[in-house]
């Protein structure tokens, strides 16, 4: 189920950042900016491209991007959370597009958080409860102009899930010689 929502969001960030009359976004928004959706409220609170990371360095043409995100859950139950609920795009190419750096990104396992501000692959989240923590990716260095995307994904009893509405945040990343820890 999680290679068919990969590939779905895929498809829409591609819309999403094409901004052609082909495909409709749900709710764009901003750094600072509270995206509504049916399990949860975020933000993006900032993003910066950095070195490194907590002693993490990109390959070599890459570059790291560190966005602070804060996710409170106003569903009716306790929530189950990815990081690969946000995926980070950059341009107008199927591949233009990136999950964070807790999951490995051939085989989709999570792996373990570098920093302590760090979300984590897989979290909970109780009803009510505000997170703030880092969404770290790997880019293509020379980039500034990202979006980060969420699909809604509903259960409905087949293994793909029906898809609900998607929300887009916009923004130029800073750079940041400092490195979070």
């Amino acid at each position: 189920m999680k290679r068919g929502f990969v590939l779905m969001l895929a498809a829409a960030m591609a819309l999403g950042m094409t901004a052609c009359g082909g495909g409709e976004v749900s709710s764009e928004g901003r750094i600072g900016d509270t995206m509504e959706t049916y399990f949860f409220d975020f933000t993006i609170n900032s993003a910066s491209l950095a070195g490194e990371y907590a002693g993490r360095t990109p390959e070599p043409g890459n570059a790291l991007l560190v966005a602070e995100v804060t996710v409170k859950n106003t569903y009716r139950e306790s929530i189950e959370m990815y990081d690969t609920d946000f995926q980070l795009g950059w341009g107008d190419a199927e591949e233009d597009y990136c999950y964070p750096i807790t999951t490995d990104p051939e085989t989709y396992e999570e792996l373990e958080p570098v920093g302590e501000a760090q979300l984590p692959g897989t979290y909970q989240l109780a009803v009510d409860e505000v997170r703030t923590g880092e969404l770290v990716y790997e880019v293509p260095a020379g980039r500034a102009d990202f979006s980060i995307g969420y699909l809604e994904m509903f259960d409905d009893g087949t293994e793909e899930g029906d898809t609900g509405d998607a929300y887009f945040v916009y923004f130029t990343a800073r750079e940041n010689a400092a490195a979070s820890v």
